[in-house]
């Protein structure tokens, strides 16, 4: 099946009944039609239904190079500068449509895997089987567009110690045992974003294991569906509050859960293996296949779209009480305007300096990249703050649409009104901004960002490491002998 529908979406993850437990109970039944779920299912089948729209099918979607049918652009390995712009505007096109609030949107993990894809000669070091079986696997999520959760880090049990040295083995998820069918898994994971709506999970390690035998057992990298047997995903409480989308206007629409996911002796089978107790092999696959690259141009074109969100309501809060014509409040919108124009420069370089890789995919330059991903988890608590500061009380006195469909609405209609419009398209407004800047929802999105790429001291510590600082060096030290001599020949 190519490019699929937002229907087609929703009816397989239905059909496949993953096992999938919150707040102390088992989801029966349709987990579309499920509160928890219902509302961000139905905004993930939109962005799918958007491949299929007429205007923008072209971008949207791609011919397929093995079976000549059109699937996502999101699986396209890109080889010329123009089909990565395409793939760039076909992400930003659904992240537009959801304010950059869906951080696990489908595309995301594409972008990974259309790069593990391409660079599937990598697994192969350890057994050709692997090579073959992630080449088939990319070609399979491509031709079904398979929408994919990840799971990367282990429970947070002791950091002090790897995991290995735990009380219990089985605490972070390693393998128990092989058999004729395939790798026997026990243990957990976290953080699976999207856990149990999406049809399938891939399972690789995102942080460095030491080379050691002890963490060989940790060491692996496989996708499967999310029905699995032996497969749960134990939810968070839900920030979709059962509020409509005037109350909650984003909690209601794009709660992606979070969830922990146990393994309960769960077998993957041999074709869904693409590395296995080789820790070496685990450590390079993000950097050396370029998925590192790729996932982040997708999450920085992801963050324009929210920049330009937040400047959006930022400037229409500003014109809606009439605040705009003062000097701190064009200062603090203009802090997004300089955010915004400033990740927008850097996808700009990454995709005008791109290059193709050593497995022939176009890959943008990682240097603006990374600084923009080092830069975004900085400045977006602060446009969170500026939108506490430019609503101030705004924030709080906030009716409900159900007091604006009661007796008191005289009064609201009075005493709420704004500057350019009527009480209720004010309060819509500014729930909105309470729903970025406040809300359960709005402060997960907040911790969200903080650590999207992991903890931001250790990212500071691998961007020092890894960037280039001689030629600067040398410059400065050539600087210096000129003065030296210009000293001497002055003396």
């Amino acid at each position: 099946m190519p490019a699929k529908t937002g229907k087609q979406y929703i009816e397989r993850v239905d059909k496949a009944e993953a096992e999938i437990w919150i707040d102390g109970e088992q989801v029966k039944g349709k987990i579309s039609e499920h509160p928890a779920f219902k509302g961000v299912m139905k905004s993930q089948a939109e962005l799918y239904d958007m491949q299929f729209d007429s205007d923008k099918k072209d971008y949207m979607t791609y011919v397929s190079p093995s079976s000549g049918e059109r699937v996502g652009t999101s699986f396209m390995q890109p080889s010329t500068k123009e089909e990565l712009v395409m793939r760039r505007r076909m992400m930003q096109e659904w992240a537009r449509y959801n304010g950059g609030m869906m951080g696990r949107s489908p595309d995301y993990i594409n972008a990974g895997l259309m790069a593990y894809g391409a660079a599937s000669e990598m697994f192969g070091s350890q057994d050709p089987m692997y090579a073959k079986n992630m080449q088939n696997y990319y070609e399979y999520a491509r031709e079904n567009d398979l929408s994919l959760t990840h799971t990367l880090i282990q429970p947070q049990v002791n950091r002090g110690v790897n995991a290995s040295q735990l009380p219990d083995q089985f605490i972070a998820a390693r393998m128990k045992e092989k058999t004729p069918d395939g790798v026997v898994i026990k243990g957990a994971r976290l953080l699976a974003t999207q856990g149990g709506i999406t049809d399938e999970i891939m399972v690789f390690p995102s942080t460095l294991l030491k080379q050691t035998d002890e963490e060989n057992p940790y060491a692996y990298a496989f996708c499967i569906p999310n029905n699995t047997p032996g497969l749960k995903f134990i939810c968070r409480e839900s920030f979709d509050y059962g509020k409509t989308s005037f109350d909650h206007p984003l909690g209601s629409r794009f709660e992606e859960m979070d969830t922990i996911v146990v393994f309960d002796d769960v077998t993957v089978p041999w074709d869904r293996v693409f590395s296995l107790g080789d820790v070496s092999v685990c450590n390079q696959a993000y950097n050396e296949s370029s998925a590192v690259v790729h996932m982040t141009h997708q999450v920085v074109a992801k963050n324009i779209a929210k920049t330009e969100f937040v400047l959006g309501i930022l400037q229409l809060m500003a014109e809606t009480i009439n605040i705009g014509q003062y000097q701190h409040i064009q200062e603090k919108i203009s802090e997004v305007i300089i955010a915004l124009e400033t990740m927008k420069a850097y996808v700009t370089a990454s995709e005008a300096n791109a290059q193709p890789d050593r497995w022939g995919t176009m890959t943008p330059d990682f240097a603006p990249l990374n600084a923009a991903r080092n830069y975004f988890p900085k400045i977006y608590p602060r446009f969170t703050e500026i939108m506490q500061l430019m609503g101030a009380s705004g924030l709080m006195a906030l009716p409900s649409q159900a007091d604006f469909q009661s007796a008191i609405r005289p009064d609201l209609d009075k005493f709420l009104q704004s500057a350019t419009g009527d009480a209720e398209s004010r309060v819509k407004l500014y729930r909105l901004a309470w729903d970025v800047c406040m809300s359960s929802f709005g402060s997960r999105q907040i911790l969200y960002e903080r650590f999207f790429f992991g903890d931001p001291v250790r990212m500071a510590s691998a961007l020092y490491t890894g960037y280039d600082k001689q030629e600067h060096v040398d410059r400065v030290k050539a600087f210096l002998d000129r003065s030296e001599e210009l000293i001497k020949n002055n003396g």
